[in-house]
């Protein structure tokens, strides 16, 4: 149940959950069930990011069938669907209500120390709280991150991130620049140009995948294959993958493949990476064929993969025609004046970084990054929750959350027993001196 921000300035908690998104309310479902006392802290209100963070037409791009949050999986009609941005708001607070989590709204945590007796102090817009122990559930989309080349821009130029992209009528007429190609670039690339707006894209290295395959979702495959499952410590370049983009596809409209070479046969525009703004000119770099060839390569060897499954169970699968490119680049346009388009508007597409400096404990690499085994960070009872490929791909998405949740409330009660703890030092300089002054201070980043 929803407790009264009043009364948390002097409380005391055995766990302290700061975010309460799915990460967040899947560690309080896994807390309730242990009989283990906590406090679930959310800035804003459950389902902010997906309710305001959101455009009109966004959707899962993963089956329905994969929202498996503790105690709460997908009970709907339409499990190979893919749930809007109402229903995915509706789906989490159905499930904050379906246990009644200890749960307060509209308070932000502003400071998180150690104290000397043990456990933490965690200062509040409404108050000091202590725990003896605290997960951090605040997620990767903390900071929207653009290039401080947004700001050579023209100033008539109407620049959005994407978290704060709506839908095509938000923009003023003409023609719109979206710069990146991950999941969120290309779908709203979709977006506006399905409305009829001429759309000039940045492409980048993303990967894509295919929507469906030999007669199901690839997703289905994958999941067969134990994709899913891989723990993070299988991969060689783990820090490589944690920061991959991610494969770019839609479940719009029941789910179909982005092929961004279809779209550039139906008017929209296609360059290279962004490399630069000089004086009213955009700058590409020369690798539209490169990273339109890379992203079918991986679509393609995800299917070479299904393939061998298939062929290795004896499956009864249809078979299917391989993806042909239905377009490439003539040339490749390495400087776009910008006077001599129609271009009214842009949207950054470039990702989100994450902002930690208000957590006063050496847990963080050289990149700003937690340093974290399954979300088990080297001071004990702080714990992260929610990242993306924490412990494997669906760490930081209804599919995996749940079981880093369950991992991380068995290492709590596993403390809560052995009494252990002990203090986690400064190497070198302060906690305010790990940042850089506000002026100078980039985001780190988290996912593209």
């Amino acid at each position: 149940m929803r407790s009264s921000a009043q009364k948390l300035d002097g409380l005391h908690r055995s766990v302290v959950v700061i975010g309460g998104g799915q990460a967040g309310l899947s560690m309080s479902y896994c807390l309730v069930y242990r009989g283990i006392d906590h406090i679930v802290l959310e800035q804003q209100q459950v389902a902010h990011e997906w309710a305001d963070r959101r455009w009109d037409t966004f959707c899962l791009v993963t089956p329905n069938w994969q929202c498996q949050l503790p105690g709460f999986s997908y009970q709907g009609n339409d499990p190979d669907g893919f749930m809007v941005r109402d229903e995915i708001v509706a789906y989490l607070r159905a499930y904050a209500a379906s246990f009644g989590p200890p749960l307060v709204e509209g308070v932000a945590a502003t400071r998180l120390r150690q104290r000397r007796e043990g456990g933490f102090t965690i200062e509040t817009t409404v108050g000091t709280l202590t725990a003896d122990q605290v997960v951090l559930a605040t997620g990767p989309y903390q900071v929207p991150l653009r290039p401080r080349s947004a700001d050579r821009l023209p100033e008539g130029l109407v620049q959005l991130h994407s978290s704060e992209y709506q839908c095509p009528e938000q923009l003023p007429d003409g023609e719109v620049l979206v710069i990146g190609t991950g999941q969120s670039g290309c779908q709203v690339a979709e977006d506006l140009h399905l409305a009829g707006r001429t759309v000039h894209l940045a492409v980048g290295s993303a990967p894509r995948v295919a929507r469906r395959y030999r007669g199901r979702d690839v997703v289905a495959w994958l999941e067969d294959l134990g994709y899913y499952r891989k723990g993070i410590e299988e991969f060689d370049d783990a820090d490589a993958v944690r920061f991959r983009a991610n494969h770019y596809v839609t479940g719009r409209d029941g789910g179909h493949d982005i092929d961004l070479r279809q779209f550039a046969l139906e008017g929209m525009h296609l360059y290279g990476r962004l490399l630069d703004i000089r004086a009213g000119q955009l700058m590409f770099e020369t690798d539209l064929a490169k990273n339109l060839d890379g992203a079918d390569a991986v679509s393609e060897g995800i299917k070479d993969s299904i393939d061998s499954h298939i062929s290795k169970i004896g499956a009864s699968a249809p078979t299917e025609a391989r993806y042909q490119p239905v377009w490439r680049p003539d040339e490749e346009i390495t400087e776009l004046e910008l006077a001599s388009t129609g271009i009214t508007s842009v949207v950054w597409s470039t990702g989100f970084g994450r902002d930690h400096r208000w957590i006063d404990i050496p847990v963080f690499d050289g990149r700003g990054y937690p340093t974290h085994n399954r979300g088990v960070t080297s001071c004990p009872g702080l714990y992260f929750l929610g990242l993306p490929w924490q412990h494997t791909w669906g760490s930081g998405r209804f599919n995996g959350v749940g079981n880093d949740a369950r991992y991380l409330a068995d290492q709590i009660v596993g403390l809560r027993i052995s009494g252990g703890g002990h203090d986690v030092r400064w190497l070198a300089g302060t906690p305010t001196s790990t940042y850089p002054a506000d002026d100078d201070w980039i985001a780190p980043r988290t996912v593209a």
